[in-house]
């Protein structure tokens, strides 16, 4: 039983980190996560086979000292920029990564459905503001080959009408 007892509490301070990017070192990460207490272990996985081997896999794992630093840093690092790309950090036990979500929720209920129900509601929000942000990109994108355009047009328009004003003495 007082093995068991350890194991829970081990499984309580480890914590997953999510969406990395690429650019993001096992360094870096102990670097971001060492402000919240002493991590005593950190696993970085990478791509062991196929066209991606050697490459970090974008998720990496980290077992703090306890529960309470585990839980202060995801409280801090959950959402937090890095590199471009939101973090996300949960707990290591938390099966579902939306299981804080449907448990925050006012619902008596502990079925499946309802934790489905708060999933869903996640991801569509997320999936939002992941389509806004395309729109947004393509909008700049588009902005950009305007500008670039006219200004070309400009300089066509500008030299055709030199050339026909001050026609060259060459001709």
């Amino acid at each position: 039983m007082d093995s068991s007892h350890l194991n829970d509490d081990k499984s309580e301070s480890r914590l997953y980190i999510g969406n990395l990017d690429l650019r993001i070192t096992e360094a870096t990460l102990i670097k971001m996560f060492c402000p919240y207490g002493k991590i005593i272990s950190e696993e970085f996985l990478w791509h062991t086979r196929g066209p991606k081997r050697g490459e970090p896999r974008g998720y990496a794992f980290i077992q703090f000292g306890s529960k309470e630093e585990a839980i202060r840093a995801k409280e801090k690092m959950h959402g937090r920029m890095a590199c471009g790309r939101p973090l996300v950090v949960r707990l290591a036990s938390e099966k579902d990564p939306f299981e804080g979500l449907a448990n925050s929720s006012k619902s008596v209920e502990g079925t499946r459905s309802s934790s489905l129900s708060g999933s869903g509601c996640g991801q569509i929000i997320n999936r939002s503001a992941k389509i806004a942000a395309i729109k947004n990109k393509l909008k700049a994108m588009d902005d950009e080959e305007s500008y670039k355009n006219s200004k070309k047009r400009k300089q066509i328009d500008t030299s055709c009408t030199d050339s026909h004003q001050n026609p060259s003495p060459e001709r």
